[in-house]
């Protein structure tokens, strides 16, 4: 009956894990087996093999054949090592313990270079996550000193210089004492800020022009409208221009017909003026008349008054 060394499956969707069985040719991969002789987990770095060598190679020098996958294993933990020794010792080309001795000394180096690199893996782990965290912390040290910075009131000339406290002086010398690495990673980091900071200054560099615009615009209407306004105001003006020349017009014609009425007025306020005038000489005349007669009558009255006194 051949036999065949083999992996049967295990485990779930995505996470699977072996055991090293030795089966019949003609079994499914998941059925009977004839002897199990350990365990493969690939999930693990590096991965965890269990096996017992003694009765892997006890079933190759019976002529069972492995898989590739399981003849890797088997390669990776020395059996087929031992089975090539075992060999040489059936043919007496060295002693069985020889054979063990060298086997041994194989297995300690093997040992040995799978502890190196469990060692180098945990190291390189290590190292990430001390990396990770320094490169974190840095952000934070630079992004605080960055808002500390935008946060604090420019210091101008005029100003009094002010003394710091020891602990801000003790602070100052811990953050000039920095390595140069931190700095070159602060500097980075504060053009990045920067940059960040100019981002939006651009854009309202960019909405300026247009709010500019905007407001050019309704300027503009405005100084359009301005002359319509001006038009509209000149042309009442101008009606009333051409209204006040008819109004002084309608005033002077009745000026005229006054100073056409006033002449007749006078003339006949002069009439019985002239009248009078006519009158008073003949009235004087008649006054002057009987004053003619006493004075004609007084000589008579006088001569008559000598008549009798002579």
């Amino acid at each position: 009956m051949p036999a065949k060394i083999r992996l049967q499956r295990f485990g779930k969707k995505g996470k699977p894990y072996f055991h090293i069985v030795v089966a019949d040719v003609r079994s499914p991969r998941d059925g009977k087996n004839i002897e199990r002789l350990g365990f493969y987990n690939p999930n693990t770095d590096p991965a965890t093999i269990e096996l017992d060598v003694d009765g892997a190679v006890k079933w190759l020098s019976h002529g069972a054949q492995p898989t590739d996958t399981a003849r890797a294993i088997l390669s990776y933990k020395g059996v087929l090592y031992k089975n090539h020794l075992l060999k040489g010792v059936n043919k007496g080309a060295f002693s069985e313990e020889e054979a063990e001795k060298r086997f041994e000394a194989w297995l300690a180096e093997k040992q040995e270079k799978i502890e190196n690199k469990k060692k180098n893996i945990s190291e390189k782990i290590s190292k990430e996550a001390s990396d990770r965290l320094q490169a974190e912390q840095e952000k934070n040290k630079a992004r605080a000193e960055t808002l500390a910075a935008a946060a604090a009131p420019e210091v101008t000339e005029d100003s009094p210089a002010i003394e710091g406290t020891p602990e801000d002086q003790s602070a100052e010398a811990a953050t000039e004492e920095a390595p140069k690495a931190e700095a070159a990673d602060v500097k980075e980091e504060v053009p990045k800020a920067e940059a960040k900071e100019e981002a939006p200054k651009a854009e309202e560099a960019k909405e300026e022009p247009k709010a500019e615009a905007k407001e050019e615009a309704p300027k503009a209407e405005e100084a359009k409208e301005e002359p319509k306004a001006e038009a509209k105001e000149e042309a009442p003006k101008a009606e009333e221009a051409k209204e006040e020349p008819k109004a002084e017009a309608k005033e002077e014609a009745p000026k005229a017909e006054e100073a056409k009425e006033e002449p007749k007025a006078e003339a006949k306020e002069e009439a019985p003026k002239a009248e009078e005038a006519k009158e008073e000489p003949k009235a004087e005349a008649q006054e002057e008349a009987p004053k003619a007669e006493e004075a004609k009558e007084e000589p008579k009255a006088e001569a008559k008054e000598d008549k009798d006194k002579k």
